[in-house]
């Protein structure tokens, strides 16, 4: 099969179109056209009930069988018109199921779409092996708030909440713990976490006094004026305090590192509608980073991503879990994702027995991110 185009359509054919489609292109195929996995979805509106054309279907019918097409009674419907447009145009239906919407959408204007997308980032997940112990290194050491709480006994595991404010307004932390694991794996790719404080002194005594770890003593940075320390939670997450006036998100950086720098900005620009807001070169210690976010470093959470000179590959570990982000459209979402050279490991749709709808990737370094429908939690 050809690879899946740049163009995406969005339309709700008619059953007729359907049914007569695929008993067409099966009879045309001499070989197996897979017809076992066209992954049935279902359509909200009139739709409703009939199986969903299958991308697969539709896009080797377009690449193999324009010229059959053209010539057989499905001239005039919908199918037809996607057939005139020739051989050498390749495409991929989104199936939009829970939306029944019939439109069309270029690459170009998907991408324009994304930009547009009033997004922000939610929550960072990550494991830890005594949760207990690190809610109170983060309520007591860090300043933070346990905002819930969660058990899932049926599946063997816990979370916990935590952040400056509520989860509505404010990027918080999401702590697994897995029944019986104690310990994870950090790897090499991920870097800290940023948390914005008006005095890293006081903050750094402070953590001390509670028997926090400090790995960095208080000081300006390398090069920089910006005071900042480093300290380590209980399972060895490092968080870099940097010092700033009053902000309403502390919580303000995912630190993680990248075997490709240009390339990993261009695709969360165009991917995830995200903004470059700076990129600096520090030649003398060998490393470039970009920090790439949706509004400014001293309002918003923001992306740091770090290139090391001549590493382009790194051990994540099984400790850092993925970053989840808010979207109008997960259908659009994981369309713009995978005409950017993401790769979608779950498929846009509603998590099971609720309706909030999620999607996730991988970027080109196989970093996580989740997608979820915007105003709901999950």
């Amino acid at each position: 099969m050809h690879a899946l185009a740049s163009m995406a359509l969005h339309f709700t054919p008619s059953p007729v179109v359907v049914h007569r489609a695929v008993s067409f292109f099966a009879r045309q195929q001499q070989h197996n056209l897979r017809l076992t996995s066209a992954c049935c979805c279902f359509s909200a509106n009139s739709f409703r009930g009939l199986p969903f054309l299958s991308p697969y279907i539709l896009h080797y019918a377009c690449s193999l069988h324009c010229q059959v097409i053209r010539k057989h009674h499905f001239k005039g419907t919908q199918l037809g018109k996607f057939a005139k447009l020739g051989i050498g145009h390749h495409f991929r239906v989104c199936n939009m199921a829970t939306s029944g919407a019939a439109e069309v959408l270029s690459k170009d204007s998907l991408l324009e779409w994304a930009q547009k997308d009033e997004r922000r980032m939610l929550h960072v997940v990550y494991r830890v092996g005594d949760l207990e112990k690190t809610i109170k290194f983060y309520t007591e050491c860090l300043g933070m708030k346990l905002l819930r709480k969660r058990d899932i006994p049926e599946e063997r595991y816990t979370n916990a909440f935590l952040g400056y404010g509520p989860e509505e307004t404010h990027f918080v932390v999401e702590l697994t713990y897995n029944y019986g694991v104690d310990k994870y794996d950090l790897g090499t790719g991920f870097g800290h976490f940023g948390i914005a404080v008006e005095d890293v002194y006081k903050t750094v005594e402070l953590i001390k006094a509670k028997g926090g770890k400090v790995t960095r003593e208080p000081g300006p940075v390398k090069g920089g004026s910006s005071v900042i320390a480093f300290v380590e939670d209980p399972d060895g997450y490092k968080f870099e305090l940097i010092q700033r006036g009053p902000t309403p998100e502390p919580l303000c950086q995912v630190m993680l590192r990248v075997g490709d720098l240009d390339r990993s900005i261009t695709f969360y620009e165009k991917a995830f509608g995200m903004k470059l807001l700076r990129k600096r070169d520090n030649p003398e210690y060998k490393y470039t980073i970009a920090m790439i976010g949706y509004g400014p470093e001293d309002k918003t959470t923001v992306l740091e991503l770090t290139y090391n000179y001549g590493v382009t590959e790194y051990d994540k570990g099984n400790g850092y879990a993925q970053i989840a982000i808010s979207t109008g459209d997960v259908y659009k979402t994981a369309e713009a994702i995978r005409i950017s050279g993401g790769k979608i490991t779950r498929e846009p749709g509603p998590l099971p027995g609720i309706s909030t709808k999620i999607t996730a990737c991988l970027d080109p370094d196989g970093w996580k991110t989740v997608y979820g429908s915007t105003g709901q939690h999950w």
